[in-house]
């Protein structure tokens, strides 16, 4: 029987508002950005089964990349 993480859930939930809050203030897609840290928490929660760190780690590395991103698109 699979029980299902209602902690972790929660942590997605909050990293997608921050993203979704994060795009609004930098006027990019903000359901874009939501939409990939929904992605990446529910792929190392229910696919990897990564737990804490890989959320954590998902989350990290999709700041930065979305930062590169833009920094790169700014030059």
């Amino acid at each position: 029987m699979m029980t299902i993480p209602y902690t972790q859930i929660l942590v997605l939930i909050a990293f997608a508002v921050f993203f979704h809050r994060a795009a609004e203030m930098e006027e990019a897609p903000s359901w874009i950005w939501s939409a990939l840290s929904i992605l990446i928490s529910v792929l190392t929660i229910f696919w990897l089964h990564w737990g804490w760190l890989g959320i954590i780690l998902g989350q990290v590395g999709l700041f930065v990349g979305i930062t590169i991103l833009r920094m790169v698109r700014k030059e």
